[in-house]
């Protein structure tokens, strides 16, 4: 890396990583970079995401669309999250990750992508089992995070992971917790975007994971994080319980 690109990074610290992972665990949608194969011409279209458990980005699509057919030819592709809001939309948080995107086939794994998919897509229940359609993974290589002005970053696939170590049983318990709570404690997950800082607005939740949970309402989406991660499974109740406490 030459030294004048050097100097525009900043250190990754752990604001930087917090923020980064942020955006791919809010992220209603992306833009998804893949490469024509009739002459590597580089195309872009937009697909709704989702994360697994430790926080890769997963998508649906067809195969009858072009980058379906793209990314079958070649998985090298780029993904670019972030939403603009109000005002100078240069002066939001972005991120564009690059890395490799592969197809899931039939398994426990893609039973557990498309649970967590359809409970942050819940309208795509009318086509997620459609024969022609099929769930990708994005393993991260690397990414380039753009804070605002004079924010940017180098992130490395590690800094966005999150370690399921000692909480592999997590991902066997996630759809009942998740079902449970939205059935019989609303109180407390209006609490927990409160917690956040978020407006009433019939918050549900939508999945776990060591680090933290993901609310949504509506179009909208928010992120609450443990104040340190799980150490197993069993610690998910009595740090649910300890954040819906006044």
């Amino acid at each position: 890396m030459d030294e004048k690109k050097r100097d525009v990074l900043q250190p990754v610290d752990d604001t930087a990583k917090r923020l980064a992972k942020t955006l791919v665990r809010t992220a209603r949608f992306a833009a998804l970079a893949t490469l024509d194969p009739l002459d590597g011409s580089p195309s872009v279209s937009r697909v709704s995401l989702a994360t697994a458990m430790d926080g890769a980005p997963i998508f649906l699509i067809s195969r009858l669309s072009g980058h379906s057919t793209n990314l079958l030819s070649d998985g090298r592709c780029s993904l670019l999250v972030g939403e603009p809001g109000k005002g100078d939309p240069l002066a939001h948080a972005r991120m564009t990750l690059i890395g490799t995107a592969r197809q899931i086939p039939a398994g426990d794994e893609q039973t557990s992508y498309r649970s967590r998919y359809l409970r942050r897509h819940p309208k795509a229940a009318l086509y997620v089992d459609f024969p022609d359609f099929s769930f990708w993974r994005f393993d991260v290589a690397r990414a380039s995070l753009n804070g605002g002005f004079g924010k940017a970053y180098a992130l490395t696939a590690a800094d966005l992971s999150t370690s399921l170590a000692g909480s592999e049983a997590l991902s066997d318990m996630e759809e009942g917790a998740v079902t449970h709570m939205n059935a019989d404690h609303l109180a407390a997950i209006e609490r927990y975007a409160a917690k956040i800082g978020e407006d009433a607005g019939n918050w549900r939740l939508a999945t776990l994971d060591p680090e933290g949970l993901d609310l949504t309402s509506g179009d909208r989406v928010a992120r609450l994080w443990f104040d340190a991660p799980l150490a197993s499974a069993a610690e998910l109740r009595p740090v649910l319980v300890a954040l819906a406490k006044p």
